[in-house]
């Protein structure tokens, strides 16, 4: 599928819970827009100055005919917000914005009496919710979804055998060994399906020591991926990213 930059109309805005704000886009190309991809992200193109924009990555909360939505982690005040969060803030109906893609989902492979691992903090839950709503009536498993505060809880979809786990942590990116911690001490599952992970960098390398180092999980077993680092706009942390990545390539 060939990517393309399309212009979204925003619709409506508001919080979802106090730590995460949503815009719901509309429009023709909104309705032009190929099916299929809640949980792929968009490349959304802040304007700046002049002609310049900033490309920041988001993923597809929601998607139908005639709607997008798009949810974004609030990391402190709007002063403390990054380019895209501060457009999110101020985004009001009949404003528009220009936004490529979309980028492919990752979801869960459906496998029948197998057990899920899901970890995540809140710039993974729009991603996890869409793949947790995917989930068949017996799916099992256990979700570890690191939140800023209890108001953040949000009452998601899932199969009566889908355990969540919501960990608090008011500074996102200040506990790195949090979600980890927390997946450790869980009694591991005898018929592991596959286990899914994305949130800050340093949380990632702690999750990926233990999945792919002490459990031995290949990547058929295994996606994992971080979706920022603390203190990185997203160009820098992209570099990082990628020499981690090349780093962890065996030779």
């Amino acid at each position: 599928m060939v990517k393309q930059i399309r212009r979204f109309e925003v619709v409506e805005t508001g919080h979802v819970t106090p730590n995460m704000f949503r815009v719901r886009f509309g429009g023709p190309e909104v309705t032009a827009f190929p099916e299929g991809f809640a949980g792929g992200y968009l490349k959304l193109r802040i304007p700046l100055e002049g002609d310049a924009v900033a490309v920041r990555t988001y993923t597809i909360r929601h998607q139908d005919k005639n709607v997008i939505d798009v949810d974004f982690a609030l990391h402190g005040d709007k002063d403390a917000a990054g380019l895209a969060t501060r457009w999110a803030l101020d985004a009001r109906p009949g404003m528009s914005l220009e936004a490529g893609g979309p980028g492919q989902p990752k979801p869960l492979p459906a496998v029948a009496n197998g057990h899920y691992i899901i970890a995540g903090d809140m710039t993974a839950l729009p991603a996890i919710s869409v793949n947790l709503e995917a989930l068949g009536p017996d799916a099992s498993g256990d979700v570890f979804l690191e939140i800023q505060h209890e108001d953040d809880i949000q009452k998601l979809a899932v199969p009566n055998n889908v355990r969540l786990h919501w960990l608090v942590n008011p500074e996102p990116g200040s506990q790195p060994e949090l979600l980890a911690d927390a997946v450790r001490a869980l009694a591991w599952p005898e018929t592991l399906t596959y286990a899914w992970v994305a949130t800050e960098f340093e949380a990632m390398r702690n999750l990926r020591t233990y999945l792919r180092a002490e459990r031995n999980l290949g990547t058929d077993q295994l996606y994992i991926s971080s979706y920022w680092k603390r203190g990185l706009i997203e160009d820098d942390h992209r570099s990082v990213k990628s020499a981690d990545a090349q780093a962890e390539t065996p030779a």
